[in-house]
């Protein structure tokens, strides 16, 4: 997918189905174009710049024109994905998003997949390339974004978060660590990533779960290693963040990847 290039001299966008195998990965790149991936199964994380954006089953991630990103795969993963050109609409998402697909806009990039390269102008084929950007437009955007800090010590401490996502991160002790005040902390701490401390915390959390949940581990492995004091209660994390129970989001015949 990465070395592929797309005509848009008769079309504003570029359907393209991909199934990727779990543990699959695409190197660092960019496209001329802007791309919306969206994933049917199983989790793509995507690496850029800024951060990185895990992308759950039935969601989407936005990738505006030049945007170096790389892709992680986890779990078995049938991706849909947009090229559209960055001149198609003036009024396109500018930043890399995790976004909600909505049932319409599914249906609309699974019949996008079927229709002709050229087409006239007032046919339906024109009618549903036109519809799709008019819902990009309007997509919601998701709390899955894990934005990357500038120092060199806030990255130092995401990364040890991360490493071990078990512990009790409190602002308490992250700024004790960091010999700094919590106030000190808490300020740098938004002013490099726009989170406040607790929720890029919980997102980190949120962020290796559904990636353990997509290589098929329990619910129990997955609320022990995250240092919750049981399943329900990170049961209960989940629902409140994603709307369903983790058991929901991930069937087993779906989720596990092949042994």
């Amino acid at each position: 997918m990465s070395q592929q290039h797309f005509d848009f001299s008769h079309r504003p966008l570029v359907p393209l189905a991909h199934d990727y195998p779990h543990g699959a990965s695409e190197p660092w790149h960019q496209h001329a174009c802007a791309q919306l991936i969206h994933t049917l199964s199983g989790v793509v994380r995507v690496e850029t710049e800024y951060g990185s954006w895990i992308v759950p089953p039935s969601r989407g991630v936005w990738l505006p024109a030049f945007t170096r990103h790389a892709l992680q795969i986890t779990g078995r993963v049938a991706a849909r994905t947009l090229f559209i050109d960055p001149l198609a609409r003036a009024d396109l998402p500018a930043s890399c998003q995790v976004v909600q697909i909505s049932p319409l806009l599914r249906e609309l990039i699974v019949s996008a997949l079927g229709l002709p390269a050229r087409y006239p102008a007032g046919s339906r084929a024109e009618r549903v390339t036109e519809l799709i950007l008019d819902e990009i437009r309007g997509m919601d955007v998701l709390p899955f974004a894990l934005p990357t800090p500038h120092s060199p010590r806030l990255q130092a401490l995401c990364a040890q978060i991360q490493q071990q996502p078990g512990e009790s991160w409190t602002l308490l002790r992250a700024s004790a660590q960091l010999n700094v005040s919590g106030r000190t902390l808490a300020r740098h701490f938004m002013r490099e990533t726009g989170l406040q401390f607790s929720d890029w915390v919980r997102r980190a959390r949120l962020a290796i779960a559904l990636t353990r949940l997509a290589q098929g581990d329990s619910v129990l492995r997955v609320a022990l290693e995250l240092g919750y004091e049981s399943p329900s209660a990170f049961s209960a994390m989940f629902r409140r963040l994603l709307g369903v129970a983790p058991t929901d989001y991930f069937p087993p015949t779906e989720s596990s990847p092949p042994r």
